[in-house]
């Protein structure tokens, strides 16, 4: 899970943490889709917490050891996971955003209609989830970050995760004022 809320202080910071706390505890409790679980989420939230809005993608990585993973995942307004091919990908596969699985955000009056991205994760092939601080900044063109972070994620592919995500981290925008995360998951290679 990677989400965000409103606001930039320690009240924010204090939010986030509530969020995540009642998200582990709705996962835990069933095994339902991520859009199930985001939407009982939406739903204590409002009842249960002061939080007014907040995105967040929910992802489930599933597979044995050894074997083909899955990725399951719902997005509640917030921009969506970036899947990169293995480094030297044979099949010319190209870094893109899963947009499937996009949902409204949470606080906004519940999504009934909240839908669940399924794909099937290649064997060695990178996951990025990430706040929008990584991508936006102020009076920008979101969608021009969105395709920055696209290119440079693609050229770093070839890194071990550790130093791929530090030279993400290092390439933030600058005049970024938003909190900046990232979680990536590298799938094992055949």
């Amino acid at each position: 899970m990677i989400g965000d809320v409103i606001g930039h202080d320690l009240q924010a910071a204090a939010r986030m943490a509530q969020l995540r706390n009642l998200l582990r505890a709705l996962a835990w409790d069933r095994h339902e889709t991520p859009a199930a679980v985001v939407e009982r989420l939406d739903d204590a939230m409002t009842s249960l917490t002061d939080i007014p809005m907040a995105t967040m993608v929910l992802a489930y990585v599933e597979g044995t050891p050894g074997g083909p993973r899955r990725l399951r995942w719902t997005s509640a307004g917030h921009p969506p996971p970036l899947l990169l091919p293995a480094a030297g990908d044979p099949s010319g596969g190209r870094a893109r955003y899963l947009e499937a699985g996009q949902g409204i955000i949470l606080g906004a009056g519940g999504d009934p209609e909240r839908p669940t991205g399924r794909l099937r994760l290649p064997a060695g092939s990178t996951l990025l989830l990430f706040t929008d601080g990584l991508v936006e900044v102020p009076g920008a063109d979101l969608g021009a970050g969105l395709e920055e972070l696209r290119r440079l994620a693609a050229d770093l592919a070839r890194y071990p995760l550790e130093d791929f995500c530090d030279r993400i981290l290092e390439a933030v925008p600058l005049g970024s004022t938003d909190d900046t995360a990232l979680l990536a998951v590298r799938v094992p290679p055949k």
